[in-house]
């Protein structure tokens, strides 16, 4: 009989893998955690395999060893599925004896659930804008994010689509930076594209502080003539005494 990992509890207890809780809002992130710990930890066995079929008189001792193991394994990953979930949302889901039977039956009580939260990705990323609250690049990767969700929710959003969602969220000052990519043959990847738009933010920055500074320049020449128009009527009349000459 194939013993068990002696480094599962040494895991467990250091931290070494983290699963989530089960909240409700979260199956898709659960799920993937929970299979990846499980199969670094070898217990996964019950997920992968069907039940071996049930013992006999005329069972031999190989066949009763892989069916304790399986027994084994299916029970430790059962007890390890269940620890993960919140307490609230347990008495939701039917009572299960096999590992696969209880995902399965978390599976179509929050399938929905995700369904919900693909839709309000797609929107939210689809009306996404650039307000200059905060810099470009965080913009970018909050998009880009967003996109890695949908694709956990098993929607795919293409690198090229994405740099045109990205595109279409910058704002009226981006416009010249949008006609040079349209008439740019070569495609930009998601990472030239943040490059690019880091670049022209901190262009488009310089350029409006050049504008203020001249704007206060002027503005503090104007204000020297109205302070002083005895210094400019006195100028004129000199000037003036000057041409009689």
């Amino acid at each position: 009989m194939q013993s068990l990992p002696t480094a599962i509890p040494i895991a467990l207890m250091d931290g070494t893998f983290h699963v989530p809780m089960l909240n409700g809002n979260n199956f898709t992130d659960w799920k993937e955690n929970l299979f990846f710990t499980l199969g670094c930890l070898e217990l996964d066995l019950a997920l992968r395999m069907d039940e071996p079929p049930a013992l006999t008189e005329k069972s031999t001792p190989q066949e009763i060893a892989k069916h304790e193991r399986w027994e084994r394994l299916n029970h430790l990953s059962l007890m390890f599925m269940i620890s993960y979930v919140f307490k609230g949302i347990r008495g939701s889901i039917p009572e299960c004896t096999k590992a696969k039977a209880f995902i399965k039956a978390v599976e179509e009580q929050f399938m929905s659930s995700d369904k919900a939260l693909a839709s309000t990705l797609m929107k939210k990323l689809s009306s996404k804008s650039f307000d200059n609250s905060r810099s470009v690049r965080e913009h970018i990767i909050e998009m880009r994010d967003m996109a890695a969700q949908l694709k956990s929710l098993e929607i795919d959003i293409y690198e090229s689509f994405l740099v045109h969602f990205i595109l279409n969220s910058l704002p009226f000052e981006y416009v010249p930076f949008k006609i040079s990519y349209n008439t740019h043959k070569d495609k930009w990847s998601l990472n030239e594209l943040l490059t690019m738009c880091v670049q022209e933010e901190e262009r488009l920055k310089h350029e409006k502080s050049e504008g203020v500074h001249m704007a206060i320049h002027a503005k503090g020449k104007d204000q020297e003539r109205q302070a002083c128009p005895k210094i400019q009527e006195g100028e004129q009349g000199a000037n003036q005494e000057n041409w009689q000459e």
